[in-house]
């Protein structure tokens, strides 16, 4: 990855007075004591949220829902962690269709309705190498609700390099007036069709890739703009038990509190696929923000 926004911290790495000046606003400090009781209990509560913002936290947590994900008995599509995801060999050499599949605004800075900036970032395989790959959507989300987005197209025809498929994904929350007006480009027809890729080297793919992290750079770096969730995910067929697999299905990617990892269990939640949301047994979204990457095979 030539380029990319390491530089960029997100929400949850700043300090509370490195955040007031970006957002322009008081902010509320963090509870550590709060806090520190979920490390010492190891007990997932969702009441730790209301003293600390979901947003603001950089750790994440992944699923995976297999491509024939089968029923959990609760009306729901069962959810794997995706660390026991088993890879699918016979995608080698194929070309996928990576598209978002949701989007879940539980709590971003601010409130109303969100601008969301998506910058997504992958690796195609081309005859003549590998090129890296950007790509720029928006989404706009009432506080508290879903994207009414569903298999957006983002890269069609993608060819993952031999070791395996890199996603990065990066999101802005853009309050800027002015910012807001030079998004509505990106909601135009032509953005929606996604970005696709063929197997001969595209000359305009580097610039319009460079075109696309610069403008998510310069409306991250704006006032009242902040990043909140940068995402890596490398899949590939097979290795480590730390590693990750790729394999036809969605990727869930949770921006939750690090006291939460230990106690997570992803069979408390499914996927609704009537209503395209996650929620627990009881039926009750999921109070965090997350993502869901669709990735499928091309006909």
């Amino acid at each position: 990855m030539t380029q990319w926004l390491d530089d960029i911290p997100v929400a949850g790495a700043l300090s509370d007075d490195a955040l007031a000046a970006k957002l322009g606003e008081e902010v509320a400090p963090q509870p550590p004591a709060v806090a520190q009781l979920y490390e010492s209990t190891g007990k997932l509560s969702f009441s730790w949220l209301f003293g600390t913002p979901a947003w603001r936290h950089t750790s994440h947590i992944f699923g995976f829902i297999p491509q024939d994900g089968a029923a959990d008995g609760s009306n729901g599509t069962a959810i794997q962690s995706l660390k026991t995801a088993k890879a699918d060999p016979s995608l080698k050499g194929t070309r996928l269709r990576i598209s978002l599949n949701g989007l879940r605004v539980a709590d971003y800075p601010g409130g109303g309705i969100h601008r969301v900036l998506f910058n997504f970032f992958t690796q195609n395989r081309t005859k003549h190498g590998v090129d890296d790959v950007n790509f720029n959507a928006t989404y706009r989300i009432a506080e508290g609700e879903h994207a009414a987005v569903l298999n957006y197209p983002i890269f069609i025809g993608v060819a993952p390099p031999e070791t395996g498929l890199v996603i990065r994904c990066f999101t802005v929350n853009v309050k800027n007036d002015n910012d807001e007006r030079f998004l509505d480009l990106l909601e135009s027809d032509t953005f929606k069709l996604g970005l696709h890729l063929v197997e001969t080297a595209q000359p305009a793919l580097a610039p319009l890739s460079s075109l696309a992290v610069g403008m998510t750079r310069a409306i991250a770096e704006r006032h009242r703009n902040v990043a909140v969730q940068d995402v890596y995910l490398g899949l590939d067929y097979g290795g480590l038990v730390t590693g990750a697999r790729l394999a036809p299905g969605s990727y869930v990617a949770v921006q939750a509190p690090a006291a939460f990892l230990r106690s997570w269990h992803w069979t408390d939640w499914s996927y609704n696929p009537d209503t395209g949301q996650i929620v627990n047994q009881a039926g009750e979204l999921m109070p965090l923000n997350y993502f869901i990457l669709g990735i499928t095979t091309l006909p």
